[in-house]
């Protein structure tokens, strides 16, 4: 783990990658079997002058496909997050409603104080986390006591949030299955759209892919769709696995939940709409086609990476700063997790044995294998 990790520091430093760039050099549709790659034996480019250098590039593929490296995902990265568990109106009185984020379940429930009672407890534990409503009716929740304050996570959220009213959306419908992929390689289709124009034409028609921007925030990006229409609907992504997506009169989510397989991922969708019946059942419609389209090619973006042909890629500047952004953010709080890691060994080697009580009050030594 540690050589893998530090040999993909060493040959990529700073990254980030969307999935138009898998699918594009690793043999994806229009690819080109990986040759846009770069390796450490191309000889021919000149590092001082190559304008290819100066983009940011993708993270490692082994990235995508490493249990190890999931393991320090999950402590950098997913122990130190606050995650959307839904509007107020998900939780009804003596229906508790149940998650598992990073192996960590939780369950959340209503109190009999109204829509803005809602507690969230660990289910192994039975204690208590921290969780925050918005003012305008949005639940999140920690899954450990790693993560900051909301307020230190989240400092530019609320008044973004408080364009919808989201205690007048009723929960409808949810759903979750899982997916052969890993879930950066959902959030990297997510935080793009290259791809747009040709998997989701039906989506292309409403919101043109040639006005389409990504606005990042601390640990949120805004999607704008057009921007001389900011107003035009709100689509969030929440760092790390997060969605919000208000549009067409209802709000769908969904969560990426990362399962102890690097390859396979647990999709898990919430949707909310004022209207039910045939007007629901035709918005459902439309976001399942969507969803469905990003499904499928996630798995064939993953099936590349797995491969083993595609390594490295480059990003477009303008239309994926948004996969950038997070990626940069994955690799920065792994990067710092390392390093905490490495130093918290050296000082339990230079401690020795640590001295505990066995069964009979008796001192005993408990010797702990630190691993870098």
């Amino acid at each position: 783990m540690a050589l893998e990790f530090l040999a993909a520091l060493a040959r990529w430093g700073v990254g980030a990658g969307g999935l138009n760039t898998k699918l594009r050099t690793a043999g994806g549709p229009g690819g080109t079997g990986g040759k846009a790659e770069r390796r450490d034996d191309d000889c021919t480019a000149d590092p001082d002058n190559d304008p290819v250098m100066d983009l940011p590039k993708t993270l490692p593929a082994s990235w995508y496909r490493s249990a190890p490296l999931y393991a320090l995902e999950r402590r950098a990265v997913f122990l130190k997050a606050w995650y959307l568990l839904g509007p107020v109106t998900r939780f009804l009185p003596d229906e508790p409603v149940r998650y598992e984020i990073a192996q960590v379940r939780l369950c959340a429930s209503r109190g009999a104080g109204g829509l803005r009672d809602v507690s969230v407890v660990d289910e192994d534990t039975g204690l208590p986390l921290r969780s925050y409503i918005t003012s305008s009716g949005l639940v999140f929740s920690t899954i450990s006591g790693d993560a900051p304050s909301f307020v230190e996570f989240f400092p530019d959220l609320e008044p973004l949030l408080a364009r919808v009213d989201f205690t007048r959306l009723p929960h409808r419908r949810s759903i979750r299955y899982e997916g052969k992929f890993n879930w950066k390689t959902m959030v990297d289709g997510y935080q793009e759209c290259l791809h747009c124009q040709y998997t989701h034409p039906s989506f292309s028609v409403n919101y043109p892919p040639t006005f389409y921007s990504v606005s990042n925030h601390c640990n949120f990006s805004q999607h704008i769709a057009d921007p001389a229409k900011p107003d035009d609907g709100l689509f969030l992504y929440f760092f790390p696995n997060c969605t919000l997506n208000v549009y067409g009169g209802g709000m769908s989510s969904f969560r990426v939940c990362p399962t102890t397989e690097p390859g396979v991922t647990r999709m898990e969708f919430d949707y909310y709409h004022v209207a039910d019946g045939a007007e629901f059942e035709s918005y459902f419609a439309f976001v399942r086609q969507v969803a469905q389209e990003d499904f499928e090619l996630c798995e064939k973006a993953q099936a590349n990476l797995e491969q083993g042909v595609y390594v490295e890629g480059v990003l477009n500047p303008d239309k994926e700063t948004g996969v950038a952004f997070y990626q940069q953010q994955v690799l920065k709080l792994v990067v710092a997790q390392h390093e905490a890691d490495k130093q918290r060994a050296g000082l339990m080697r230079e401690a020795g044995p640590m001295p505990v009580r066995d069964g009979a009050g008796r001192h005993a030594l408990c010797v702990q294998k630190a691993t870098a």
